[in-house]
C-alpha cells in the first residue's frame, strides 16, 4: 500500500479539519497526517489490541482510532484523530471512510489478486487483461491451474488465512475469497503430472480438517495456459463440485479431467433426459427395480460384466446371479450380460440419478 495515497486524502481535507487526523500501521507507526512532523514517528500509547475488531472510533491515548478494512483477521492501517469528544468520534469516523475507498481503489488498480478475481468473475474485459497485466508487471503465458475449495456443512473465515499460510508466495500463487462457504487457489507452475496437482488438493483438505475442523470439496481445473483462460478453468472447477456431488459424492477431492460421461449428462437438458429414459425403458420405468436388484447391478458393472467374479464379491451362487440377470432382462429388455446393452444401461441409470438431483435440490 502506498503511503502516498492516504497522504493525498489528507491534504485535500486538511482545511476543513480543526484537529489533526491521520494514518497508523498495526505497530503503531505513522504513515500518513495532516501534521507532517507526526510521519515516520510512534504514537503514544497506541495498542493495536485496544481497537482491534472495532466497528466504531475506539479512545486510545488522548485520540481516537477506527481500524480501516482489511481481507485477513486483525487490521493493517487504522485512522487516528486528536481527542476523545463527539467531534473527534465523528472526524474519525469520517476519515476512515474517505481512507477506506482510497485504499479499496488502490488496491483495485495494483493489487494482482484483485486482478485474478475480476478475471475469474468476469468483471474485466478480454482486451483490458492485456493491459491491466503489463501495470502490474504479471506474466500472461505462464501455466496455472484452478482449485476450488467449497467449505461444506460448516464454514470458518478463518479458512482464507490458513490457506495463505500454505501459499505465502502472493505474487505466484493467489488466495481469493469468493463468499461464505468458496476459496480459490490459483496455482502456478506447469504440473505436467496431475499427482502435483492432487497432493497440493490434499495439503488444503488436511490443513483445514486439523486446523479448524473444517470440511471441504475442492474442484481442480485443467491448466490454463494464459490469464485470459482463468475465468473458463474457474468454471471448470465449479462443474467438477457440481458432477461430483451428483454422480461421485464420497469424493472430496474431484477433478475436472476425471468427469467423464458424467459431465456430458450434466450439459443435457432435462427434457432429452426424460425421453432418453423414456425411450430405454420402455416395458417399465426404472423404478420398477428394487434396492436389492440395483445393488446386484451396480456390483456386475464393478467388476466389468464378469458374472464369476460378481457373485463372488456378492456370496450367491453363479447360478443365483443368473437368475437375477434374467430377471433384469425380462423386467427392462436389456440383458446386461450383452455389452451394448450394459451400456445402455449404465448410461440410463446415470441419467436418472442426475434427475434425481435436481428434484432433490429443488425440493
Amino acid at each position: 500500500m502506498s503511503n502516498r495515497i492516504f497522504q493525498n486524502v489528507i491534504v485535500q481535507m486538511k482545511d476543513s479539519l480543526d484537529r489533526t487526523v491521520g494514518v497508523v500501521d498495526d505497530q503503531g507507526l505513522v504513515v500518513a497526517a495532516s501534521e507532517l512532523t507526526l510521519i515516520g514517528t510512534r504514537l503514544v500509547g497506541f495498542h493495536a489490541d485496544a481497537i482491534t475488531g472495532a466497528e466504531r472510533p475506539t479512545a486510545v491515548g488522548g485520540r481516537c482510532c477506527l481500524p480501516l478494512a482489511c481481507a485477513t483477521p486483525g487490521f493493517d492501517y487504522a485512522a487516528f484523530a486528536d481527542g476523545n469528544d463527539a467531534t473527534s468520534h465523528m472526524v474519525c469516523a469520517m476519515a476512515a471512510v474517505a481512507f477506506n475507498e482510497a485504499k479499496e481503489s488502490y488496491e483495485e488498480k495494483h493489487n494482482k489478486a484483485a486482478f485474478v478475481k475480476n478475471i475469474i468473475s468476469d468483471n474485466i474485459l478480454p482486451g483490458d487483461v492485456y493491459v491491466r497485466a503489463k501495470e502490474l508487471h504479471f506474466v500472461t503465458d505462464e501455466p496455472r491451474t484452478v482449485l476450488l475449495v467449497r467449505q461444506t456443512a460448516n464454514s470458518d473465515v478463518a479458512a482464507v488465512e490458513v490457506l495463505q499460510r500454505l501459499f505465502p508466495d502472493r505474487q505466484q500463487d493467489f488466495v481469493i475469497n469468493i463468499n461464505e462457504s468458496d476459496i480459490v487457489v490459483i496455482k502456478s507452475g506447469g504440473e505436467e503430472d496431475r499427482d502435483a496437482v492432487m497432493k497440493v488438493a490434499h495439503g488444503i483438505g488436511t490443513a483445514l480438517q486439523e486446523e479448524l475442523g473444517v470440511k471441504c470439496v475442492i474442484g481442480i481445473s485443467t491448466e490454463a495456459g494464459h490469464l485470459r483462460e482463468l475465468a473458463d478453468r474457474y468454471k471448470e472447477a465449479q462443474v467438477a463440485i457440481e458432477v461430483g456431488r451428483v454422480f461421485d459424492n464420497e469424493k472430496d477431492i474431484i477433478s475436472y479431467e476425471s468427469l467423464g460421461l458424467g459431465r456430458i449428462i450434466y450439459q443435457l437438458p432435462t427434457t432429452l433426459c426424460e425421453m432418453f429414459l423414456n425411450e430405454v425403458f420402455k416395458k417399465n420405468p426404472i423404478e420398477t427395480l428394487d434396492e436389492d436388484t440395483i445393488e446386484t447391478i451396480n456390483r456386475f458393472f464393478e467388476n466389468n460384466l464378469n458374472v464369476s467374479e460378481t457373485s463372488r464379491k456378492l456370496y450367491v451362487h453363479r447360478n443365483t446371479l443368473v437368475y437375477r440377470l434374467e430377471k433384469i432382462k425380462k423386467i427392462t429388455g436389456l440383458d446386461l450380460r450383452e455389452f451394448d446393452h450394459a451400456i445402455v444401461f449404465k448410461v440410463a441409470m446415470m441419467v436418472k440419478q442426475y434427475l434425481d438431483s435436481l428434484s432433490n435440490t429443488r425440493y
